[in-house]
């Protein structure tokens, strides 16, 4: 049973100007420029299983296996395509949903900031 004590407090974080911590990509995952990725776990469930945050990537064409994931579109816009699946289009405002080990490759045409909710 959870009490009280040991649920975090509530809080609110203005996603658009948080800092940032550098998230190193893989060399291997870099399909053409030099993007760079940013990203801040904001709540991490007990398990480690639930993870809640901010993440960030400028202009670049990377390769990534995704994570069950949501996440919605602060600023920026990117092509994804999702191996043998769909190619979204996102921007500002845009909710997206990844599942679990889909092969994608992103294109980013603007520097993409997003805040997400995976599910390990």
């Amino acid at each position: 049973m959870t009490t009280l004590d040991q649920v975090p407090a509530s809080f609110a974080v203005h996603i658009p100007d948080a800092d940032l911590e550098p998230e190193p990509l893989d060399p291997a995952q870099i399909v053409s420029g030099e993007p760079v990725v940013t990203g801040k776990v904001l709540w991490e469930s007990p398990d480690g299983k639930q993870l809640r945050g901010i993440w960030q990537i400028t202009p670049g064409v990377v390769t990534d296996t995704e994570a069950n994931e949501l996440f919605v579109v602060v600023s920026g816009r990117a092509t994804v395509a999702v191996e043998d699946g769909e190619t979204l289009e996102i921007g500002p405002g845009d909710a997206c949903v990844l599942r679990e080990g889909d092969r994608t490759t992103w294109t980013v045409h603007e520097t993409l900031r997003k805040a997400y909710h995976i599910s390990l």
